[in-house]
């Protein structure tokens, strides 16, 4: 393919000298041919769209990108230099490419950075022969014109105008300057200045100031990408394992004079031709996917975004099939090409750090026969250690673990690991030395978090777990998880690894105290790393993946209890979080039920420990307090039930009541007052309601209980998350809505609802609820919420509509088909109503406005948000629920509402 032509032949550049005086104003070259403004945005703008429709309706493939990139960059070269020339620009100056433009590589929507350089005559005068009432220097008038005039023609550029002194104390003062400088390419104008530009910046520039700058710049950007390339939706260009990381190694290396492509460092022996080959290739990929996501986009947009994932994947040819999407395997592409990166970037800038520093010749202290530290790097005996001795691969993991002061390997161990990856087969596998390695790591008393994201990053981990390699950058589609499916095995991981950490104790008390009484902590890491790793496979993974990690056990030689814990835990990691957020962990059959199937308090311990560190590792939004308090219960509770207490619901009810009275006493209440409102109560209020909670109730009531007037009363959440409201009211049918529509309008989120009604025919609901606006001033939000919640409340007339919430971008890429399910509980007194959906505002009034209108009563509310998920579970009864039309009614109003 080539480019359409679009404009005339370039002129030669002048070569004037740096020491001539400019002639006032500059002339216009008369060689020119003069194009309108007009004329050229045309051309500029035809020629672009003939480059890029070139390129979409072409095979999607990587030597195509590059020849996009290089001549969009030409075609803009043609352009800018037209303009240059039939300006009136000063004698002496030049027009000089930089950043990516000056790399010559140009995505179809990225900017266009050049510097304009001028004579030192034009320099701007500053300090004490700066004249403020001095006119402006007529000369700058026509870079003003050009610049003007770029912009008028449809290029976006980002343009400086500075004299070479003035390059070389902006590249002083910063490094990002130093980093476009070090790119610079020559358009047109005064070549003497621009080589002379190229020597002094050049000079300034300390290679070891430099490769440390940019490494800390680098460790920065990762942090501000999650330190991962596995974002689910990642940034090509600046995410770890992005196209910046392969551009920080080029800047460092040219810095250092080692070279300005891969063929000149493999020449220099900074890297062997196969990484040069594999880095050339993936940098082409990436390439590619970032030119087809600009294209696809019709702008800017270097963010693999999910709105954007499934066009750019079937502009490759992708086909979404029941199996897979096209988006998955797009996205399986690039976080190969990422890991590939991250890993050749992290062997190039220790190399480079080793060539500029001269630590290639430092003192090294012998681990063994085959690893030495050398500045806390382990670094192999011997290039072709693994060849000689595959064993050592693994024992490499090991030494680093047993070395406390090693901060990770060194750039030689790294390639010798990168080369060896071949020699990991199902030989190695089944290797007998290497399984009790792999074993002694799982067993060692610290290190598993790190020595494992290492093993994954080198590719180790894949390579010996096999059935962990099918998950290594597999995208979960739904709206709870932020990580691929390895990334958050390795998140669960370090999890329950911080449980058994002291430094950490703070974060996960409770965890932290279990932690200290378990013997085995190993047994709790084989399950981290097997609880998802069926994931993708169709079917129920739990299952499938106690399949694998029975396999595992019995190869690794675990003996038979140990070996079924871990498969119990991986099989049943689901189901402590699904019994504890969507049932009634105020009824006994609940947690015998629960007991039963968990069987024993080893089993329990465990299970919590690993439901916890499952949560928190899905994403930030997901945990929060209250589900911490809904698990801790249900763990105590279950407890009490193994150790062979039977649940005495009576003698518990009478305990909190005493406990409450003992409250209420330290706040000064008169005894006995408590009793106006608990004649009122039945069992079931004491049953879902702690001590503390009674006393509060009972504390805010106190000589209210027959007010005909509703009252709010709010505190700070106990569980320290949000606030916990208090609505007491007249009974009516459309009250949980009316509340649920304040909290909506107010953009306050329900955690939990407990909703009673006494005997006295009031309303007593509890919410547990937070919002994203609190913050230290929640005096005065808890005064708001108890205002305008209570003029809610006493308003008339019917509910309001609700709003349609607005999607976000994930829901709408990965829609949930809304679910509605209604079952009778155990005693069939009462029905289970299970609602699944996508997430937005307005959803639970929505439902709620459903109940009220059909005269379901509700009689508690389990409200849990995954991400952007809603699983919400109600306890419902109703005269409607008891005929088969009138319920399918009901449920089908249900699904209007959800949908």
């Amino acid at each position: 393919m080539t480019a359409p032509p679009v404009l005339p032949p370039k002129p030669s550049a002048p070569n004037r000298p740096v020491s001539a005086p400019p002639a006032g104003l500059g002339e216009r070259r008369q060689d020119v041919h003069v194009l309108p403004v007009a004329e050229l945005r045309r051309l500029m703008r035809d020629g672009k769209q003939a480059l890029i429709r070139q390129f979409r309706d072409g095979p999607a493939t990587v030597p195509a990108a590059s020849q996009l990139v290089r001549q969009l960059s030409q075609h803009v070269d043609g352009v800018i230099t037209q303009l240059w020339h039939q300006g009136e620009l000063p004698r002496g100056a030049a027009l000089v490419a930089v950043g990516g433009y000056g790399r010559g590589e140009l995505f179809p929507y990225s900017d266009v950075d050049v510097l304009v350089l001028l004579p030192e005559d034009m320099a701007e005068p500053h300090g004490a022969a700066h004249d403020p009432a001095a006119p402006p220097d007529p000369r700058r008038a026509g870079i003003e014109a050009f610049i003007t005039a770029c912009w008028d023609i449809g290029l976006e550029i980002g343009s400086s105008v500075r004299t070479v002194d003035e390059c070389v104390a902006e590249a002083q003062a910063d490094v990002t300057v130093q980093t476009a400088l070090l790119e610079a390419r020559f358009l047109c104008g005064a070549r003497r200045l621009f080589d002379q530009f190229r020597r002094w910046t050049a000079d300034v520039l300390d290679p070891a100031t430099f490769l440390r700058a940019k490494s800390l710049e680098m460790q920065q950007r990762h942090v501000k990408y999650e330190n991962t390339p596995y974002s689910l939706e990642p940034n090509c260009k600046e995410s770890p394992g992005g196209l910046r990381d392969l551009q920080v190694v080029r800047w460092v290396s040219q810095g250092a004079g080692l070279g300005r492509s891969w063929a000149e460092l493999a020449k220099k022996g900074l890297i062997t031709r196969f990484e040069a080959t594999q880095l050339q290739r993936n940098e082409g990929v990436l390439r590619l996917i970032r030119a087809r996501l600009h294209t696809i986009a019709g702008r800017r947009e270097d963010r693999l975004v999910f709105d954007l994932q499934t066009a750019v994947a079937e502009s490759f040819g992708w086909v979404s099939t029941p199996e897979r999407r096209a988006s998955e395997a797009l996205m399986h592409r690039y976080y190969w090409a990422a890991k590939a990166v991250v890993q050749l970037n992290q062997i190039l800038m220790l190399g480079i750090e080793e060539h500029v520093a001269g630590s290639r010749d430092a003192p090294m202290r012998p681990i063994d026969a085959r690893f030495f530290d050398r500045g806390g790097l382990i670094e192999v005996a011997s290039d072709d250690l693994y060849q000689r001795d595959p064993h050592a691969i693994l024992q490499t993991f090991l030494a680093f673990q047993r070395s406390p002061g090693c901060k990770g390997l060194s750039a030689r161990t790294l390639r010798a690991l990168y080369n060896a990856r071949e020699l990991m087969d199902a030989k190695f596998r089944a290797d007998p030395v290497n399984r009790a390695t792999f074993m002694e790591i799982l067993q060692q008393p610290q290190g598993q978090t790190h020595v494992f994201r290492l093993m994954n990053d080198t590719s180790v981990l894949g390579r010996y777990l096999w059935v962990f390699r099918k998950i290594v950058g597999q995208m979960q589609h739904d709206l709870f998880h932020v990580y691929t499916v390895d990334q958050h095995i390795m998140m669960v991981l370090r999890n329950v690894r911080r449980f058994f950490i002291a430094e950490h104790t703070h974060e996960y008390p409770f965890c932290s105290q279990l932690a200290a009484h378990w013997d085995k902590p190993w047994l709790l890491y084989v399950a981290a790393l097997f609880h998802d790793v069926a994931k993708g496979r169709g079917g129920d993974h739990s299952e499938l993946g106690a399949v694998e990690v029975r396999r595992f056990c019995r190869d690794h030689g675990i003996d038979r209890e140990d070996a079924r814990l871990v498969e119990f835990l991986v099989k049943e990691h689901l189901t402590m979080s699904r019994v504890a957020q969507k049932e009634d962990l105020s009824d006994p059959d609940v947690i015998d039920a629960f007991a039963r199937h968990v069987k024993d308090p080893r089993r329990l311990t465990a299970l919590y420990l690993l439901t916890v560190a499952d949560i928190r590792g899905t994403s930030p939004k997901v945990w929060n307090a209250w589900k911490g308090k809904l698990l801790e219960d249900l763990f105590r509770a279950t407890l009490r039930a193994l150790g062979g207490a039977k649940p005495q619901m009576d003698a518990e009810i009478e305990l909190r009541k005493q406990e409450s009275r003992q409250l209420l006493a330290l706040h000064s209440m008169l005894p006995g007052a408590e009793e106006a409102l608990w004649k009122t109560l039945d069992l079931n209020y004491f049953a879902r309601h702690d001590s503390n909670e009674i006393a509060w109730h009972a504390r805010a009531l106190n000589r209210r209980v027959d007010s005909p007037a509703p009252l709010v009363s709010a505190r700070l959440s106990p569980v320290g998350e949000g606030l916990q409201v208090l609505v007491y009211a007249p009974d009516s049918q459309d009250l949980f809505a009316r509340i649920c529509g304040y909290f909506d309008a107010a953009q306050f989120s329900i955690l939990d609802a407990r909703v009673h009604t006494t005997r006295a025919g009031y309303a007593l609901d509890t919410f547990q609820v937070i919002t994203p606006f609190f913050d230290q001033a929640y005096r005065d939000l808890i005064a708001l919420v108890e205002h305008q919640l209570m003029a809610t409340l006493t308003e008339e007339g019917p509910l309001p509509e609700p709003g349609r919430g607005r999607l976000s971008r994930r829901v709408k890429s990965f829609p949930i088909t809304p679910r509605v399910q209604l079952r009778p509980d155990e005693r069939a007194q009462r029905w289970v109503l299970s609602v699944s959906a996508s997430d937005r505002s307005g959803l639970l009034y929505s439902v709620a406005r459903v109940l009220a209108r059909h005269q379901v009563n509700l009689q508690l509310a389990k409200i849990s948000t995954l991400g952007e998920r809603v699983e919400d579970t109600f306890l419902v009864d109703g005269a409607v629920l008891q005929h088969n039309r009138s319920q399918i009614e009901f449920e089908t109003e249900l699904l209007d509402a959800l949908g």
